[in-house]
């Protein structure tokens, strides 16, 4: 469920990039319900993952841990999104500038966006490989050098 929610992320965030600009309004209501369902999907799957593997007696630690990370992650991805987007607008001044700088900013700051989530997907699908390997007994690195780097 974690994997198919950042997948759903990553469309939902090219669809910010690409839609507003076809179907105004109605592209921008489509893409964030995408965005937001498989934002909802990630959080509560990953959250729920993390919080069955440890103990009980760990439980309101983690918890903290958990909310402390998705704090600091909403903090600093609205910073870097706004300086990406500030960056990407080419706007001295907000509120002076144009329409097509505002729109270039936004498609920008989601194609970034975008980008991000498709490495947290492969980081995700990694680790979910090299925990499935070691699930099954099979190490994940070899244990022993080969004979023709000795």
């Amino acid at each position: 469920m974690s994997l198919l929610g950042l997948a759903v992320m990553v469309s939902g965030a090219l669809l910010l990039a690409l839609l507003p600009t076809s179907f105004g309004a109605a592209g921008y209501v489509a893409a964030i319900a995408v965005l937001t369902a498989g934002y909802g999907l990630f959080q509560t799957a990953n959250n729920t993952a993390v919080m069955a593997s440890i103990a009980a007696d760990q439980r309101g630690l983690v918890s903290g841990l958990l909310n402390l990370a998705r704090n600091l992650g909403l903090v600093s991805g609205a910073s870097l999104m706004g300086a990406v987007f500030s960056l990407a607008s080419h706007a001295d001044d907000i509120g002076k500038a144009q329409p097509e700088a505002l729109g270039s900013g936004m498609r920008m700051s989601f194609a970034v966006a975008a980008v991000l989530l498709l490495i947290a997907l492969a980081i995700a699908f990694t680790g979910r490989k090299l925990a499935a390997r070691a699930v099954r007994g099979t190490p994940s690195l070899p244990t022993t050098m080969p004979a023709s780097s000795m």
